[in-house]
């Protein structure tokens, strides 16, 4: 399955996270990701909630610091990255240049002081996207088997 996601992050205290290539400071808080898989939705969101992998993605790099609360999947043919990032923008404090290399956003990663879940429903109900959000690998299997031949 294609689509979209949010990642829910809390991060318990202020943190530098070291990538690759970049190092940022995050404040203790709550954090947005926006992400895409065109290939396969499930397998690249139940990788995020893994504690043990190799570390590729700027996420990849703050999920070893922080805690991964939740996921809301977006099944969708298209590409909604860029549109969902900028809509989350709109609430949430970018952290540039984090995860966007490859959109025309400044950044797919944002701060909340509070639980975003109100916000993430709001744009995904105007946006009129279906969604599922889930809180572990296991949600995510048995998600994939329940909607394995659903069209989206």
């Amino acid at each position: 399955m294609r689509g979209s996601y949010f990642l829910v992050i809390r991060l318990d205290d202020k943190k530098s996270i070291k990538t690759k290539g970049k190092q940022f400071i995050l404040d203790k808080g709550f954090y947005v990701y926006v992400g895409s898989a065109m290939n396969s939705l499930e397998k690249r969101v139940e990788r995020h909630f893994k504690k043990s992998k190799k570390l590729h993605w700027h996420i990849d790099f703050l999920l070893k610091n922080a805690e991964l609360l939740r996921a809301y999947l977006i099944p969708s043919e298209m590409r909604l990255e860029e549109t969902l990032s900028m809509e989350v923008s709109k609430y949430g404090r970018s952290i540039d240049n984090f995860g966007s290399s490859d959109v025309s956003t400044p950044s797919n990663l944002y701060q909340f002081d509070t639980e975003p879940d109100e916000i993430l429903i709001r744009i995904l109900k105007m946006k009129g996207l279906k969604w599922k959000m889930i809180k572990s690998p296991d949600e995510i299997k048995k998600w994939r088997e329940i909607n394995e031949h659903k069209d989206w």
